[in-house]
């Protein structure tokens, strides 16, 4: 009898192990977000959002003051449209911008929000229209090897023994 008992609560013991293991692995990949702060629901639209995940943070001056819900692509305008859900105790003027930036060289990306200057706070349901996409490496990389390549021709066609 005493044996099983013991069973029972080693039992228990790893099952609550697990589950806290699951939930911290949910938690920092930032799939699970318990946010019991009232919200309100802005969009904006973005040419090129890179690697930007639903539940990435919305960043200004380095606090988080809400989160991506939902992207999802517009086929008429071919852009994405990005929902986010910003906390109630943040106001933003409504002329306001946003960037996609990266923690890091190569880390997660993330939303910042410049705040502007207008008297009138964005609101449920307003669509912010001063976004500026993600930068991609690769474009980068691409300009720049087409930048040089274009300077190497130039400067072969040129004598410099003059």
């Amino acid at each position: 009898m005493q044996r099983s008992k013991n069973d029972v609560w080693v039992g228990l013991f790893v099952m609550l192990g697990a589950v806290a293991l699951v939930f911290l692995a949910l938690q920092s990949a930032n799939l699970l977000s318990f946010n019991f702060q009232k919200g309100y629901r802005i969009s904006a639209r973005f040419d090129n959002i890179g690697g930007l995940k639903p539940q990435a943070a919305v960043r200004s001056a380095g606090v988080v003051v809400g989160r991506v819900e939902s992207i999802t692509f517009d086929d008429k305008t071919f852009q994405a449209l990005v929902t986010l859900s910003m906390d109630d105790r943040y106001a933003f003027p409504k002329d306001s911008s946003l960037k996609i930036l990266t923690s890091g060289l190569l880390g997660e990306q993330y939303i910042g929000i410049e705040a502007g200057a207008d008297e009138k706070n964005l609101a449920a349901g307003d669509t912010v229209t001063a976004t500026q996409s993600a930068v991609v490496l690769e474009n980068l990389i691409g300009q720049f090897l087409y930048n040089k390549a274009e300077d190497g021709g130039k400067s072969a066609g040129t004598d410099t023994n003059k």
